[in-house]
């Protein structure tokens, strides 16, 4: 059974763009061999960390969205962990929460359906009786003002 997965790791920040770029291509090789698919691949740049992690305090953030079966993401998290330029990775699975998400958005349209039309008529009949008024006091006003400059 497939699932999706967001793959985060950081690489050394002494790595040249070219080595990361076959890092990269290298980890969704890894991933497409063993009967996955890579969704998207986001190359974040160089940060600063939060903290120091194995003498560097920024690295490359690289994050991989992929759809594998838990045993090929269990093998990638080994070879994150041997691999020498990375110092850090960060495994997540999210169709959990992608299932989530779609419910708490579908909860939240059904919602808004219901109420977004009565709320726009009550306001725009609100807004009638007001203006009318508005109208008869200021009329009251205007008059009494001649007589009492007169």
């Amino acid at each position: 059974m497939n699932r999706t997965y967001e793959i985060m790791f950081i690489v050394r920040p002494d790595v040249e763009e070219a080595e990361l770029d076959k890092l990269i291509e290298t980890f969704s090789g890894y991933v497409t061999t063993g009967g996955g698919t890579v969704k998207t691949t986001e190359k974040m740049g160089r940060r600063r960390l939060a903290y120091t992690v194995k003498k560097f305090n920024d690295g490359f953030y690289v994050l991989l969205i992929v759809e594998a079966p838990a045993s090929l993401i269990s093998e990638i998290e080994r070879r994150l962990r041997v691999s020498e330029p990375v110092i850090k990775f960060l495994t997540v699975r999210m169709d959990e929460e992608d299932k989530r998400v779609a419910k708490i958005k579908a909860h939240r349209d059904a919602h808004v359906k219901r109420s977004a039309q009565p709320q726009v008529n009550l306001e725009a009949a609100a807004e009638a009786p007001a203006a009318a008024e508005t109208a008869e006091i200021a009329a009251p006003v205007a008059e009494t003002e001649p007589a009492v400059a007169s």
